[in-house]
């Protein structure tokens, strides 16, 4: 059973739901796996909580 841990700032649950689904049947695909079996897991981070080359993103 694969488990996709995705980490990423917060989205709306309309695009979290398209991506799960996206990855979801990549895997189908790839690896002939039945859908129940991908896990997805998604992680996210606050603006205030991430930074990317010495600041913030929220003060970016």
């Amino acid at each position: 059973m694969p488990i996709v841990t995705v980490q990423q700032g917060p989205r709306s649950i309309e695009l979290k739901r398209d991506l799960v689904k996206r990855i979801t049947d990549a895997f189908v695909d790839a690896y002939g796996l039945p859908a129940e079996t991908v896990q997805v897991w998604i992680h996210e981070t606050p603006a205030d909580s991430w930074a990317n080359a010495g600041k913030l993103i929220a003060d970016l």
